[in-house]
């Protein structure tokens, strides 16, 4: 093993990426470790930013780059950019040669790369497993990367005793919070006035910010959900509305259409943008009174600011959900209820109560702490649980 353990960190979007900032920090100033970064998905893409701009600004060096995703969403092409994943990755890890790399979430990106890593025999370390999300295939990825994965940093307890409960031995399996709550603690969230310059628009109250990205395993369409949701928004004309647009998922290109042109009728108090950086983004939330969608971040990092959030539909059914979370259906007249019952006096007021249910803000250095101490062996026993039948 060299002197110095190399640890390779993948990210494929702007939001897994600032899970992982702190952690590629504290790797980075390691003088016991190395780190190498590849970008993939939709880091690489001009239709999503080109967001792997970002990971070099803020001083991080891209070791590698790995193009997979087509510029189409169907199911084919997501298939298709998988495969291509699964073939840049086995050149890229092979030219590398990491001792653990760690990938974080169930997107398909990430799929490709463990996939990739597990055939080179490298240790995978994975973070946010054993996690649900009934309404999407990324419950499926999540849990077909627990089983290739060698080392387990959850989010929660009951999400540690699911992945022992898939077969991986608990002495494997730690329980260190979610990373994205060292944002909150760690960085200097930005004020509403340095919000408004950066954003160059005006963020008058109520302010109401919407992730919403397609529900791949829902009965309903994609764009039927979207529509929904905007005609419950039709009924906050006061509101200003901030949009961050769709993942690359399928489904991903019609919804962010249907915003584009919800906000091209509003201008004036709505915005919609590709990547606000994680700084941005969650310093939008701290400023929010409520949050619409159906993104993690909602039942995560929310929770953690004492902020209202209206989770749609089924894509994060199954997940822990603090006291500040309405969950609806994709019915307009639902999701406007729920908007307007969160921004209520009462409701604001019991936000301050609000725990938070996935840890305090150092999940980053745990991780750390087992990624230099750590390198378990390529081989894993299948951890049985007893149990009287």
């Amino acid at each position: 093993m060299n002197s110095h353990r190399k640890i390779c960190v993948i990210t494929g979007s702007r939001a897994e990426y600032g899970l992982l900032y702190w952690l590629l920090k504290d790797i980075s100033a390691d003088q016991a470790l190395q780190l190498q970064v590849i970008a993939t998905g939709m880091h690489l893409s001009p239709e999503f930013g080109l967001t792997y701009r970002q990971i070099e600004i803020d001083g991080f060096s891209i070791d590698a780059k790995v193009e997979m995703l087509l510029s189409a969403d169907t199911p084919v092409a997501v298939t298709k950019s998988l495969g291509l994943g699964i073939i840049g990755f086995a050149d890229t890890l092979n030219n590398l040669k990491p001792d653990i790399v760690v990938i974080l979430g169930d997107r398909f990106e990430m799929l490709a790369a463990a996939q990739a890593a597990m055939l080179a025999r490298i240790p995978i370390a994975h973070i946010h497993g054993g996690e649900t999300t009934e309404g999407a295939y990324d419950e499926g990825i999540r849990h077909a990367i627990s089983k290739m994965a060698h080392l387990h940093f959850v989010a929660a307890e009951p999400y540690r005793q699911r992945v022992i409960q898939l077969g991986e031995a608990p002495q494997r399996v730690f329980n260190v919070g979610a990373p994205g709550l060292d944002h909150l603690k760690r960085s200097k969230l930005l004020t509403r006035p340095e919000l408004e310059q950066k954003l160059d628009m005006s963020l008058l109250a109520p302010l109401i910010l919407v992730t919403y990205h397609p529900v791949t395993l829902g009965e309903r369409s994609p764009e039927a959900a979207m529509g929904e949701l905007l005609t419950a928004l039709r009924e906050f004309e006061e509101a200003t509305i901030v949009f961050t647009y769709p993942n690359a998922d399928t489904g991903g290109r019609a919804l962010r259409q249907a915003v584009e042109h919800f906000v091209a009728e509003r201008p004036a108090r709505t915005r919609g943008f590709v990547s606000l950086g994680q700084l941005c983004y969650l310093s939008l939330m701290q400023q929010a009174d409520v949050i619409v969608g159906n993104s993690s971040s909602g039942l995560t990092e929310a929770p953690a600011l004492r902020k209202a959030t209206v989770n749609i539909g089924d894509r994060q059914k199954g997940r822990l959900k603090a006291s500040s979370i309405i969950d609806v259906t994709e019915q307009h007249a639902q999701i406007a209820a729920a908007i307007r019952h969160s921004l209520s006096t009462g409701f604001q007021t019991q936000l301050l109560q609000t725990q938070s249910l996935y840890g305090c803000g150092d999940a980053s250095s745990a991780i750390l702490q087992q990624l230099k101490s750590a390198l378990p062996d390529i081989q894993k026993p299948f951890f049985d649980i007893a149990h009287d039948y």
